[in-house]
Formats: C-alpha cells, sequence, structure tokens
C-alpha cells in the first residue's frame, strides 16, 4: 500500500504532466512524421490517384471537385507544357460552374493586366480564335502553343465565364528584377503592388534555385526574389480586386498558375488571403512518368522542408506531350518590311514547300485566299491542316504573280516561326 506521502509525490509528478502537456519544453519536442506529408500512402502511387494530403485520403477526382468546389478561390499550380494539369484545370472550372451556374470565374497567369480588354472581348465572343491570337499577341507574350489552354478558354468562352487577366505588365518585372525598389521611376512605383518581402519560405525557395552561385548569382537571388514577389503580389492583387468588384463579389473563382505560384500557400494563396480573407482549396500535381516524345527541360533543384504540405489535394499523372500536328509546310520566313506578305528565307529540302515549287525569296501573299500580312496569319493556317489537305499560296516571285498548290503530307509538328 502506498503512504500518504507517496500519494502525494505521485499527485505532483501527475499534475506537472498535465501542465506540461500541452507546451512541452523546447528542449523535449522532436518532430513526429513529415509535415510535408503526414499521411503517406501505404502503396506506391498510381497514376490517377489523388491524394488528400492533410489526411493521407485517396479520393476519386468527382470527391475532390465536390470539395473544393465548396471554396471561393480554388488554385490550381500546373506544369505549363502538360495536358494533363489542363484538363485538371477544365475539370475544375466546369465543377465550379456546375455547383455555382453565372457565379464562375477563370483567373490567369498568362495574362498581364493590359489585356483585359481582349479577354473581354473573348468572352463576350466579338472574337474568333485567330483573332483572338492576334489581339492578345498570344506568341510574343505567353510563347507556349495554344493548344494546351485552348479548350479551357473556349470553355469559358461558351459558358460567358469572365476570364480575369493576372499578371503584371513584362516591362514593370524586368525593371524591378534589374534594381532596387526605391531606384523605379515613379512611374513604376505607382503600378507596385503592396510587397511582402518578409516570407522566409518563398526566400528559401528562390535561393535553393541559385544555390551554388557567386556573388553574381547573388545579385541574381535578389533580383529574381523581387520579380517572384511582383508577380505573386500583383495576382494576388488583382484577383481580390476582381472579388470585391460588382462584377465579381458573389463568384467563386478557379486561379490557374505555374506550381511556384501555388505549393506551400505562400506564393498566392497566402497574399490573396492577407487582403481578403476567404475560403481557398489548393490543387497540385505530380508526374509520375513521361510519356511525351520530347525529351522534358528540367531543373536540378533540391527545395528546403517546409513545414506543411504542399497542396490539398495532389494528383498523380503523367508528363504528356501535345499531340502531334503532323503536318509542316518547311519554310523560315519574315515580314516584309513594306507589309506585303511573308518573305521566304529558307525552304527546307523534300519538305511540303519544297514539293510545290516554293523558292528562297518568294513573297507569300495569301494562303487559300487569306492574306498573309504577319506570322501568326501563316503559323495559324499551317495549324489547321491535316495529312492530305491541300492548299493553295499565291506568291510573288519576281515581279510574277504565281499560284501553287501545297499537298500536306506528314512532318514534325509546327513550331512558332517555323510553319
Amino acid at each position: 500500500m502506498l503512504s500518504i506521502a507517496r500519494l502525494g509525490q505521485l499527485a505532483a509528478v501527475l499534475s506537472l504532466l498535465t501542465m506540461t502537456a500541452c507546451s512541452a519544453p523546447r528542449a523535449t519536442r522532436y518532430l513526429l512524421g513529415n509535415p510535408e506529408n503526414p499521411y503517406p500512402q501505404r502503396k506506391s502511387p498510381e497514376i490517377g490517384d489523388i491524394v488528400h494530403l492533410p489526411t493521407g485520403t485517396l479520393v476519386t477526382r468527382q470527391q475532390m471537385l465536390d470539395v473544393v468546389t465548396d471554396a471561393r478561390v480554388v488554385y490550381v499550380g500546373e506544369t505549363h507544357d502538360n495536358p494533363a494539369a489542363h484538363r485538371l484545370e477544365l475539370d475544375a472550372l466546369k465543377a465550379l460552374e456546375e455547383r455555382h451556374p453565372g457565379k464562375a470565374a477563370l483567373g490567369m497567369e498568362m495574362f498581364v493586366r493590359s489585356q483585359q480588354p481582349v479577354l473581354d472581348r473573348w468572352v463576350a465572343g466579338d472574337l474568333d480564335e485567330k483573332a483572338f491570337l492576334k489581339a492578345s499577341r498570344w506568341y510574343d507574350n505567353w510563347k507556349m502553343d495554344f493548344a494546351y489552354y485552348r479548350d479551357l478558354l473556349l470553355y469559358a468562352k461558351e459558358k460567358h465565364i469572365p476570364v480575369v487577366a493576372l499578371n503584371a505588365e513584362k516591362e514593370l518585372v524586368q525593371a524591378v528584377r534589374s534594381k532596387p525598389l526605391e531606384e523605379l521611376t515613379p512611374e513604376q512605383k505607382a503600378q507596385l503592388p503592396e510587397m511582402d518581402f518578409s516570407d522566409p519560405y518563398q526566400r528559401a525557395q528562390t535561393e535553393s534555385m541559385f544555390s551554388g552561385h557567386d556573388s553574381h548569382g547573388k545579385m541574381a537571388v535578389e533580383g529574381f526574389t523581387r520579380a517572384q514577389t511582383l508577380w505573386d503580389e500583383t495576382m494576388a492583387e488583382s484577383a481580390v480586386r476582381y472579388l470585391t468588384s460588382p462584377a465579381g463579389k458573389e463568384r467563386h473563382l478557379l486561379v490557374v498558375a505555374g506550381g511556384n505560384h501555388v505549393s506551400y500557400g505562400f506564393g498566392i494563396p497566402r497574399r490573396v488571403f492577407r487582403r481578403l480573407p476567404t475560403s481557398y482549396a489548393t490543387i497540385g500535381g505530380r508526374e509520375l512518368a513521361v510519356q511525351r516524345a520530347e525529351k522534358p527541360v528540367t531543373m536540378e533543384v533540391v527545395l528546403p522542408d517546409f513545414p506543411n504540405v504542399p497542396f490539398d489535394f495532389l494528383v498523380n499523372y503523367a508528363y504528356e506531350g501535345l499531340p502531334k500536328q503532323g503536318v509542316l509546310l518547311g519554310v523560315m520566313f519574315e515580314p516584309d518590311p513594306k507589309g506585303r506578305g511573308l518573305v521566304v528565307n529558307t525552304v527546307v529540302p523534300d519538305s511540303n514547300a519544297a514539293r510545290a515549287g516554293v523558292q528562297k525569296g518568294d513573297l507569300l501573299l495569301t494562303m487559300d485566299n487569306e492574306q498573309l500580312k504577319d506570322s501568326l496569319d501563316l503559323i495559324y493556317a499551317v495549324k489547321q491542316k491535316h495529312v492530305g489537305d491541300k492548299s493553295t499560296l499565291k506568291l510573288e516571285r519576281k515581279g510574277e504573280v504565281l499560284d501553287l498548290e501545297v499537298l500536306f503530307k506528314i512532318g514534325e509538328a509546327p513550331k512558332h516561326g517555323k510553319p
């Protein structure tokens, strides 16, 4: 039998444990598990698996969409050149529109604020695809194949879903990257959003991308940190401006941006919440296999450990490529200085153009009676062609106007500037 004194000692110990259970002394704290993956899966991930990272629960695509569409803002962090990521974005936009009919909106990193009038005209149905590409200067501003984003933007147009240009103007980004903020002109400073450089996780991520560089690399770190902050803060400000505007105050916004702007929440999501505390959910992807002909461009970056999950939902998919177009005209060209057409600089041997009789120095005037005023005219026209199609090229050669028939046979997928 315990003595009264012994019982008193035991009670004192239990009392101490009770007091310290919720706040252990710093020396005795330890990390249990991985904050970035607190409930690891018991099996290897497979393409198609979707994991709710905070709980480790495997869910279906529909279950994920049912959860995220509860939120006011849904963020999808994409790999820009992976069609699987863009299908995920389209699924999320469709789910928002179905859950909140007429109350969905789409915010896109790919457009700068000055392009908003063009986006409004697109959604209103005033522009066809070619006119939209020209008016938005798509290939000059984003430089990605429009095919990655076509279905997403076509759905927004079909359903009259507002598309919001989120990003900062390129000239401002270049200025911020190249010099400290205090050295900007008054006009440039007036364009800046509220800039918070205090986030330690963003800085750690940026520094890891430049690790191993010399002092010049340190300058690059500072410049890129400023640019990254400008991107994130501008996109956050643009999103909040829309959500608090008369047009957007009742809408649910899908934000699509590169994964580094969304993952771990310290990019756009935290900066939106600082301005407008509201519900949000994040979705990201992980490429488990490469299923594309092109070799992917990768960076050898070792990121630091972060104290939270990268996304609410992690979708496992393949790193895919776009379906091959299959036809190529086979010329390199430049716009005529007088604006009369396109001057052929090179004709690829044994190409469709060569077989049709196109020669170096020819001035291409029309293709199927459509005028060729700038590069996009020819690039867009060729992208519409398939194996076996025929076209008529009108060109001028040494003052003589000729009509040449082009029969499109198999070839490599066309690249910008090389149709």
